[in-house]
C-alpha cells in the first residue's frame, strides 16, 4: 500500500498531504547568491531537497527538482568592485566554485540549475504582465510591486502589512508610491557594470523576480513544493508568492517548505556575522558521508547545530553504519521488517530524518544481535540517504602516485601551505579519488 506523504506548509502553518500531478513532483529550491564561496549553512537546502526527491523516487514518483543560481545581485557588484573585477566574471567563477563543492557531496546535480542571467527574457515578460493589471509601476527607471494591490500579501510570513520592511532600506524611497512596494527592475547605476536593454530602460532585475520567472519556467504554475532556508520567508518567499498571484491569478507553489538555520554558538551561520565554515573545508575535514549523516541527524524544519562535537558524533556513527554493512548477509530478515518500514514512514511524515535514523540504528542493533541483517534492507534505506556507499566494504586501495600526492598534502598543510594542499587535494581529485581528513589521519576513497 503507498504511503501517504506529508510535508509541513509554511502558509498553512500545518502538515499537508502531497498531492502530485499523475504520478510526478516538481520542487523549486532557492540556490545561492554567488558572490563567495558558500558555506555548510548554505549546503542545508541542498542535502535537504536533494534527499526529499531520492525519498519521493523510492515511493514510485517521478521528481524534477529545480535550484537556481542569482547570478546578478547587489552583493556581487559589491564584491566585485572590491576585488577590482568585472561582476560577471566574478558571478561564473563562484558558480563554478558552488558547482565543484556540492559536487564533493556526491548528491548528484538537480535537474535544471537556471541563472537569473539566463531568464531575462523571462523576467521582463512577468514585470510587464504586472504592470499590465495593475500591480505594478514604473519610476525614474525603476518599477516597483505595488504591495497594497494584493489582498493575500502577508499570507505566506503571517505578517500584518504594518510591520513589514523589505528591507530595502532608502534606496528607491523617493520613488516608491508607499514604502512598502518592492522593486522589480533597477535601473542601471554608474558603478553597475552588467545590465540589460528593457522597456523601462537599461537595468537588471531584482531579486524577487528572478525566481518567480524561474520557477515558472522550468515547473509552471501551481507546482508541489517551492522550498529553501526560513531567512527566506520574508521578504523573499513572500514576494515571489505576491508577483505570480498578481500576474498570473493563480498560486506559483501548493506547499511553502522551509528548513530550519544552522546555528554556529548561538546565532545564524551567516557570511555578514563572520561565522562561517566553508562547505569546501567541512567535507575535507569531516568526509562528505559525515556531512549527510549530520543533516540527516536533524530535523529540516529545525534549527541545526553545528561544531566538532556534532561532526564527531556523525564520523562515529558513519562508522557503526559501516561496520554493520560489513556483517550483513545475502539472506532475507523478515523480523527486520518493521523497522524497514518504520524508517520510510518517518520520511513520508513530513521527511522526519531524525525518526528515520532512529529506526536504522534500531534495525543495526538488532542486525548485530542476530549476525548480520539482509543486506537489500539496509541497502533501501541507505541508499535514500545517498550514504549505499558505506556498503562497499571493501575500498580499493589508491594506488601509489595518489598516495604520495596525499602524504605531500599532509606536509604542505602541516606547513600552512594551503594554496599547495589545496593543489594536491585537485590533483588527486583528477586522478579519481578522494582525500578525507579524519582524527586518526587522512582517507583516500574513490570519488563519487
Amino acid at each position: 500500500m503507498a504511503r501517504e506523504i506529508r510535508i509541513h506548509d509554511t502558509r498553512s502553518g500545518t502538515v499537508v498531504p502531497l498531492q502530485p500531478d499523475d504520478g510526478h513532483v516538481g520542487i523549486y529550491a532557492c540556490g545561492p547568491t554567488v558572490y563567495g564561496p558558500i558555506h555548510i549553512g548554505n549546503a542545508r537546502p541542498f542535502v535537504v531537497f536533494s534527499l526529499l526527491k531520492r525519498f519521493l523516487r523510492h515511493e514510485g514518483l517521478r521528481v524534477t527538482l529545480v535550484v537556481n543560481v542569482t547570478d546578478v545581485n547587489d552583493k556581487i557588484y559589491a564584491a566585485a568592485r572590491a576585488a577590482g573585477r568585472p561582476s560577471d566574471e566574478l558571478a561564473r567563477e563562484m558558480t563554478a566554485r558552488y558547482r565543484a563543492d556540492t559536487d564533493a557531496l556526491g548528491l548528484g546535480r538537480p535537474d535544471h540549475e537556471p541563472l537569473a542571467t539566463e531568464t531575462i527574457d523571462g523576467i521582463v515578460a512577468l514585470i510587464e504582465a504586472l504592470i499590465a493589471r495593475g500591480h505594478a509601476y514604473e519610476a525614474g527607471g525603476d518599477v516597483y510591486f505595488d504591495v497594497r494591490s494584493d489582498p493575500g500579501y502577508g499570507s505566506l510570513s503571517h505578517r500584518s502589512l504594518d510591520a513589514m520592511d523589505q528591507g530595502e532600506g532608502l534606496e528607491g524611497a523617493d520613488r516608491k508610491r508607499d514604502p512598502l512596494d518592492f522593486a522589480l527592475w533597477k535601473a542601471r547605476k554608474p558603478d553597475e557594470d552588467t545590465w540589460w536593454d528593457s522597456p523601462w530602460g537599461p537595468g537588471r532585475p531584482a531579486w524577487h523576480i528572478e525566481c518567480s520567472a524561474m520557477g515558472e519556467r522550468y515547473l509552471g504554475l501551481g507546482f508541489q513544493i517551492h522550498g529553501g532556508g526560513s531567512d527566506l520567508v520574508f521578504p523573499h518567499h513572500e514576494n515571489e508568492a505576491a508577483q505570480t498571484r498578481a500576474a498570473r491569478g493563480a498560486e506559483l507553489a501548493r506547499i511553502w517548505m522551509h528548513n530550519g538555520m544552522l546555528l554556529m554558538g548561538e546565532e545564524k551561520m551567516a557570511k555578514s556575522v563572520g561565522n562561517i565554515a566553508l562547505l569546501r573545508d567541512v567535507v575535507e575535514r569531516w568526509g562528505r558521508d559525515a556531512v549527510l549523516l549530520a543533516f540527516a541527524s536533524a530535523h529540516y524544519r529545525q534549527p541545526m547545530r553545528f561544531d566538532d562535537q556534532v561532526m564527531t558524533q556523525a564520523t562515529r556513527s558513519v562508522e557503526r553504519i559501516r561496520e554493520a554493512a560489513r556483517r550483513a548477509g545475502d539472506g532475507p530478515s523478515p523480523e527486520l521488517e518493521p523497522l524497514r518500514d518504520r524508517f520510510f514512514d518517518a520520511l513520508a511524515d513530513d521527511f522526519n530524518t531524525p525518526a528515520a535514523m532512529a529506526a536504522l540504528y534500531e534495525w543495526i542493533t538488532r542486525s548485530n544481535a542476530s549476525g548480520g541483517g539482509d543486506a537489500a534492507q539496509l541497502r533501501e534505506m541507505l541508499e535514500v540517504l545517498a550514504l549505499d556507499n558505506l556498503l562497499d566494504a571493501d575500498v580499493p586501495q589508491a594506488p601509489p602516485e595518489v598516495v604520495e600526492l596525499a602524504e605531500r598534502r599532509v606536509a604542505a598543510r602541516a606547513a600552512r601551505d594551503f594554496a599547495l594542499a589545496d593543489e594536491l587535494r585537485d590533483r588527486i581529485a583528477a586522478a579519481g579519488w578522494t582525500v578525507r581528513d579524519g582524527p586518526d589521519g587522512y582517507e583516500l576513497t574513490p570519488a563519487p
